[in-house]
């Protein structure tokens, strides 16, 4: 896609040693974190200030600290059109009750999920207290699991403990997942990372800006890309009667036919969008193939913070068949994005309906 020069893509490496020099004006001493292209082409529809129908936000985090920060973010989903935020705490204990006490200020705004006590898991014995305090973060309020996390190492997401070695096809985590599936909630499990993270960090990478910060090493005992998605695939079929959540398309943005295929054989088995618009954006034509054929399947997220410019910037790939525009605040790749342009019933669908049905009924 984009072809670095061996002397820009080496400036660039050597500025993470701290070796590079000021950064000078000849392209030839351009530093590759420096570079900032500027669209010059005028294919642009009007800008997208709010979303084309209601959309809940299936994945975001507790960004904000205190009240003020909480109001603003309320009125900035409103702005935008964001009708329900889930808050992925990854939390259990009392920390988790205390997160479901700030968020009550907005009971019909947001929609919290916890994560698993994984306190004892390398003990014999593990389970019966993790699923007892599963419960009761239900019964206090919990409508899912997550984010669950799993980069190779281990499923280290989760907190106060996390538990490194340990993956979610783990027969550990039996009693805990099943447990899900009686009572009804998702599971959002982030796993493995974006392919870019995995290939040489060299002129060969194209997406190398963004790579190198989140590059994973593989070492002995961490899993890479391919045994990742077979944990997920493992878990999913395992237990049939548990609905999960791939987060970020299961870190399969560069092959979607992978997410696809698990999908084709599991009904159990939804995805997320969340943070991964900079890696789909580039290929739009195939992504609006995917999510038609997916439509029933994928739910929107952002995982990006709560500013309205970063709303507007997921809502315009979403909807718009804008091209070649850059946005570089938020996605650390270099290259030029686009939008997919999703006709309105997959919108509904992604933006509000299928989220409707994985939490079920909000009154409740």
């Amino acid at each position: 896609m984009y072809h670095f020069s061996a002397a820009l893509v080496f400036s660039f490496l050597l500025s993470f040693h701290g070796w590079a020099q000021a950064p000078a004006t000849s392209p030839q001493q351009l530093l590759l974190k420096d570079y900032r292209p500027v669209s010059l082409y005028r294919t642009s529809n009007p800008p997208v200030k709010k979303a084309k129908y209601p959309v809940i936000d299936m994945h975001s985090h507790a960004y904000v600290n205190g009240e003020a920060e909480m109001d603003q973010w309320v009125k900035t989903m409103d702005s935008v059109g964001i009708e329900k935020t889930v808050i992925m705490t990854y939390q259990t204990g009392p920390t988790f009750d205390s997160l479901a006490r700030v968020f009550s200020k907005y009971p019909d705004r947001f929609v919290l999920f916890c994560g698993f006590d994984y306190t004892g898991y390398d003990q014999p014995g593990y389970g019966p207290a993790a699923v007892k305090e599963l419960e009761r973060c239900v019964r206090m309020g919990a409508r899912g699991i997550g984010e669950l996390g799993d980069k190779g190492k281990g499923l280290i997401y989760s907190k106060p403990v996390p538990a490194p070695g340990m993956h979610i096809d783990d027969p550990r985590m039996n009693p805990l997942i099943e447990k899900c599936g009686a009572l009804g909630i998702p599971i959002s499990i982030h796993v493995a990372e974006p392919i870019w993270m995995y290939a040489a960090m060299d002129s060969t990478n194209d997406g190398l800006m963004n790579a190198y910060p989140w590059r994973v090493n593989i070492e002995p005992g961490v899993l890479n890309h391919t045994e990742m998605i077979a944990t997920l695939e493992n878990a999913v079929k395992k237990h049939p009667n548990t609905t999960f959540i791939a987060c970020h398309y299961a870190n399969c943005s560069y092959d979607l036919n992978i997410l696809g295929k698990l999908m084709d054989q599991y009904g159990n088995l939804y995805a997320d969008n969340a943070a991964r618009y900079a890696e789909t954006a580039t290929i739009p034509r195939f992504v609006a193939k995917f999510y038609q054929k997916y439509q029933d399947r994928i739910v929107f997220g952002t995982d990006m913070g709560t500013l309205g410019s970063m709303y507007r910037i997921a809502l315009r790939i979403m909807e718009t068949e804008d091209e070649h525009f850059y946005e570089q605040e938020l996605f650390g790749y270099h290259w030029a994005v686009n939008g997919y342009g999703l006709p309105d019933a997959v919108l509904k669908k992604v933006y509000y309906d299928n989220a409707r049905k994985l939490l079920g009924n909000f009154d409740e």
